[in-house]
């Protein structure tokens, strides 16, 4: 099963994006993941991996909820 994991800056404030992220992720995907976890950091953090694999860091990308979603997505499939 599918591993999700959401990095996030406490100190920046990105706890509200990072819930609304997991819980996204989770009411996509459902018992598809087994598990979406939320990992404080600092430094202006934000950055998910999906099996270990990074697949969004802000420093490089623009936040979309929508890409991440359809990153995981074509993750999930894989995993089938």
């Amino acid at each position: 099963m599918t591993r999700v994991e959401i990095t996030y800056c406490v100190p920046c404030g990105h706890l509200d994006r990072a819930q609304s992220l997991q819980e996204r992720l989770l009411s996509t995907f459902g018992r598809e993941l087994e598990a979406v976890s939320l990992v404080t950091g600092d430094s202006g953090v934000f950055t998910v991996h999906v099996d270990g694999d990074l697949v969004f860091d802000k420093a490089d990308d623009e936040y979309d909820p929508d890409a991440i979603v359809e990153t995981v997505r074509g993750r999930v499939s894989a995993a089938d």
